[in-house]
């Protein structure tokens, strides 16, 4: 099993994406609100990567069953139901409903690589399910960070080689990492005993501090405490339907 990795979507063509295998990881904040929204009960996350298509996309549903949610610069989009932080997508507001998604970052990486064979999203809170899916797959991945506008992300990095030596843990398992994916791993061996104080040093962790977002830091470092598989089919993000990865709904 192989692993190639891309520090952030722009090292990434669709094209090459295309028909494959795709993990992506945006630890503050869109994979632990996709995550959460879905443990909460949201029936779908439709990401789009621009407020222009949010708005148009939503301008062609109707009724009160489905929400627009995401930011820019970390703050919720003017005329939106709900922004990026996990806090916000509780069990009341989106039980039953579909969000319209469009944050800076993360839902850019899931527009990359929407052509891919199998898509799922990962952070923290679910990093052991997505281990479980891709040991079930048995086929090579590409893990693919988020980043912060175009740049390096520390904590996406990290959480990707926790990822992977969750998976190297795994001896049935044999895996052979491209450059990018062992240094993730050797990022993790240095700075993952510590995931809280990792994200606080971050440079999102500090822009998020700073704009009033403290509390959503802890959320996404919770370790496996949202245990279910985003996947992305035909455009819409739902729970995995795969009988033979454990997902945990909402009651």
């Amino acid at each position: 099993m192989r692993v190639d990795f891309h520090f952030t979507p722009h090292q990434a063509d669709e094209i090459w994406l295309r028909n494959k295998d795709v993990v992506i990881i945006d630890v503050l904040r869109s994979s632990t609100t996709i995550a959460t929204s879905l443990r909460n009960g949201a029936k779908e996350i439709i990401p789009v990567a621009s407020v222009e298509r949010a708005v148009k996309v939503s301008g062609n549903l109707f009724g009160d069953a489905i929400l627009r949610g995401g930011e820019r610069n970390g703050r919720m989009i003017d005329g939106f139901n709900l922004g990026n932080s996990p806090a916000e997508y509780t069990e009341e507001k989106v039980k039953g409903k579909g969000i319209i998604f469009s944050t800076t970052n993360g839902t850019l990486a899931i527009e990359r690589a929407r052509f891919a064979r199998a898509l799922v999203v990962c952070g923290f809170v679910n990093i052991s399910t997505v281990a479980a899916f891709l040991r079930t797959q048995g086929r090579d991945f590409v893990i693919l960070c988020s980043g912060r506008n175009g740049m390096f992300s520390l904590e996406d990095t990290v959480c990707a080689g926790m990822l992977l030596r969750r998976m190297m843990d795994n001896h049935d398992v044999e895996i052979e990492l491209s450059d990018g994916a062992l240094a993730a791993v050797h990022l993790h061996k240095s700075l993952g005993k510590n995931i809280m104080k990792l994200l606080r040093a971050s440079e999102h962790g500090r822009y998020l501090i700073q704009i009033g977002f403290e509390d959503d830091l802890s959320l996404c470092a919770g370790v496996d405490t949202v245990p279910v598989l985003p996947r992305l089919v035909g455009g819409v993000i739902r729970l995995n339907a795969d009988p033979g990865v454990q997902v945990t709904p909402a009651a």
